[in-house]
């Protein structure tokens, strides 16, 4: 079961209104196309490790479980503090969580679900009592801010969740799917800064480190992954539209959550929507979306909720939770 949630986003908010200053685009064209109103942006000397940690503190708190107690951390990110170590490792010590086993895992914006499935499979396989698990990015690092296509998008933030095994009467995970199409590798990634594109004196210019993505194929593709993932564990878990409290999805384009709504057949109402406040977050974006919706009271005890997620890899993951 998921014993405690939490979420952190910095304190810089950058509005549509802001980055109008600075490239070319408005409030209207970028809240028409998205839905982003603002994002959060990190300091230079706040790193993504400071995130998930400050995100992992709260979802701690709430869940009663001493962070020494912990005895597994994952960190899902793109936007690691160092290559090598993993960014777990300096949460593990952030924390004073000793007695945990800590890495990361990187699927993009399906990390969370991936790092949720992961940890569900080795408690429930008896390796271990309990976990942490955190979505972080501090894609700030990571974005071409003279590409307005792309620099709107995107912002800084995280979110965790404590998982431990269930006893008899508590909630529980339902069913998970996950799900990856290696050949689309090309339309949303990071295409410089790896061994196959190291960052050179001599390309340093032209900014391959950064986002690029093919909007218009990732939307087509999102929603179909997407609906056939919440769908698989709908059924999975014997569950109907109408059984559904709250849907929960990666929050990367107002468009995008509609159109999934839509071809699930789930109200509006149903849905669960930060967008406006944090843009993309990639692996925070559904951990810190559960847990604003778990604080605010969206669902309770016994409610069934549904997680989908989808992000470059191209990945896609959806959970079906009993709360």
């Amino acid at each position: 079961m998921i014993a405690g949630t939490g979420s952190y986003v910095p304190e810089k908010v950058v509005t549509n209104a802001d980055l109008a200053k600075v490239i070319d685009t408005t409030d209207e064209w970028i809240t028409s196309r998205t839905g982003i109103k603002q994002r959060h942006i990190a300091a230079d000397d706040e790193f993504t490790s400071h995130l998930a940690t400050n995100a992992a503190r709260k979802a701690l708190e709430q869940s009663g479980i001493a962070a020494e107690d912990i005895q597994l951390i994952i960190v899902a990110t793109i936007s690691p503090d160092t290559i090598t170590p993993a960014t777990a490792c300096y949460v593990q010590h952030n924390l004073g969580a000793n007695k945990a086993i800590a890495f990361d895992i990187s699927a993009a914006c399906s990390g969370f679900l991936y790092a949720l499935k992961l940890a569900k499979r080795m408690i429930s396989d008896g390796a271990f009592e309990n976990a942490l698990i955190i979505g972080a990015e501090k894609l700030s690092s990571f974005v071409n801010w003279e590409d307005r296509n792309t620099c709107v998008l995107f912002g800084d933030g995280a979110g965790a969740a404590v998982l431990r095994r269930s006893k008899e009467g508590e909630g529980r995970i339902l069913a998970t799917e996950m799900g990856t199409d290696g050949k689309h590798t090309g339309i949303l990634n990071i295409p410089g800064g790896g061994s196959a594109c190291p960052t050179t004196p001599e390309n340093a210019a032209e900014k391959l480190a950064s986002l690029n993505m093919s909007g218009r194929e990732v939307f087509k593709l999102a929603v179909n992954a997407m609906k056939k993932a919440s769908e698989a564990v709908i059924e999975r878990a014997n569950l109907t539209a109408d059984d559904i409290k709250l849907v929960i999805p990666h929050q990367a384009n107002l468009r995008i959550i509609d159109a999934i709504a839509d071809r699930l057949t789930i109200p509006n109402e149903k849905v669960f929507v930060n967008l406006h406040k944090y843009g993309n977050t990639s692996a925070a974006a559904v951990a810190i979306a559960l847990d604003e919706a778990h604080r605010a009271g969206r669902f309770e005890r016994g409610d069934k909720i549904i997680l989908v997620v989808f992000g470059a890899g191209l990945t896609w993951a959806a959970t079906a939770i009993e709360w």
